[in-house]
């Protein structure tokens, strides 16, 4: 029995963990959880699946859930967080978590010992040289979560570094892909949340729409496969059929092929180095599918897919900015604040404004986080 504590619970990721924990009942069990406001779904699953420890995001509904379930011990807030990752029973960590929340519980469960499942791209991205070392001086596995990082992952096993010649990731080109740029400029909300392959939570939609989730990904790359960003590429590729690739120098590509469901990715990383079945899942039919489209990335049209690129081949606290003006920009977006294209200019802007800083530790991290959101919200004024 493998025994998880979740982070996020209520979100997509989320969700789709609590399906292959309820499929495969013998062989996991959810010991602790965080949720955010989805106060109404999370008694749903409180009640389904029982587990021992539950933080919530405020203190507000801590006393009424616990008279509703008074064998579950409730907490909430950052320290509910971190109580949740590192819960004594759990052997897994899956952090599902969306922004740079999940860090520091990420880091906690790491020092614990914790196997950690990662769906949190802004952990790796802010603080990938910190999670990296601690995971290697604790001997702790890293798993990727994410179906493209999932898919090099895959294709890697029992493959040597010295022969990896590129890392391809795939990018669907999100809900705009066949816009100009120029059409861009009055697009909705509405619009871009309807991504045309999956289904995934508000913020990421967003950044699939602006290609920064495929930016986060690139630079999540490079920490998880210690390969360099000169060895890494973005395909765009419509159908999300061909989740990533890797070519290695003797011009072999081995490619991971899946319809577009985020439960093998999540399964595979629970139940690594084997496989269970899917009973679920929609079985790739090549033949039915008929063709696959392949498209060469536009860094001009795509403009956040470079800021990631830059950022990261500079390092430091520059990919701490990137992140943090994304999520501000982004949350601004949502709420009717700024236009979609608007988006990209706070993050130019905020990554030019800053000098990066090199080897920075957390405490520095938080606080750039902190500065750079403020100055994003500075500019909304």
């Amino acid at each position: 029995m493998k025994y998880i504590s979740l982070l996020g619970a209520t979100g997509s990721i989320g969700t789709q963990t609590l399906d292959i924990i309820k499929e495969h009942s013998n062989e996991f069990q959810l010991v602790a959880m965080t949720v955010g406001r989805n106060i109404s779904l999370a008694r749903k699953i409180i009640a389904q699946f029982k587990p021992e420890l539950v933080s919530i995001a405020s203190h507000d509904e801590v006393a009424s859930l616990q008279l509703e379930f008074p064998d579950v011990k409730f907490t909430y807030g950052h320290d509910g967080l971190v109580e949740a990752a590192t819960y004594p029973k759990s052997t897994i960590l899956v952090n599902a978590v969306i922004g740079s929340v999940g860090l520091y519980p990420t880091l906690e469960a790491i020092n614990a010992g914790k196997t950690i499942c990662i769906a949190n791209k802004e952990t790796l991205v802010t603080a990938g040289h910190l999670v990296m070392k601690a995971a290697k001086d604790k001997g702790v596995p890293i798993l990727p979560v994410d179906s493209e990082h999932s898919a090099i992952f895959q294709a890697l096993q029992g493959e040597k570094e010295k022969n990896i010649e590129k890392l391809i990731l795939t990018a669907s080109g999100g809900s705009f892909r066949d816009k100009s740029r120029a059409e861009l400029q009055n697009v909705t909300v509405a619009e871009a949340l309807n991504h045309p392959n999956w289904s995934m939570g508000a913020k990421i939609t967003i950044d699939s729409a602006t290609m920064m989730n495929k930016g986060l990904e690139v630079i999540e790359a490079h920490w998880l496969f210690d390969i360099p960003y000169e060895k890494i590429d973005v395909l765009l590729h419509k159908e999300s059929i061909i989740h990533s690739m890797v070519e290695f120098h003797d011009s072999s590509v081995i490619a991971q092929l899946g319809t577009p469901d985020m439960r093998v990715p999540i399964q595979y990383a629970l139940t690594y180095p084997d496989r269970f079945p899917l009973k679920t899942a929609n079985r790739l039919n090549l033949a039915e599918i008929g063709r696959l489209h392949f498209k060469q990335m536009d860094f001009e049209r795509f403009r956040c897919l470079k800021f990631a690129f830059d950022a990261g081949r500079i390092g430091g606290t520059l990919p701490t900015v990137l992140n943090a003006a994304n999520e501000a920009a982004v949350d601004a977006f949502l709420n009717g604040k700024i236009t979609f294209l608007q988006i990209e200019e706070l993050i130019e802007k905020s990554l030019t404004a800053h000098d990066s800083i090199m080897n920075p530790d957390l405490s520095l991290i938080q606080e750039v986080d902190q500065e750079t959101r403020a100055y994003v919200y500075s500019l909304l004024k």
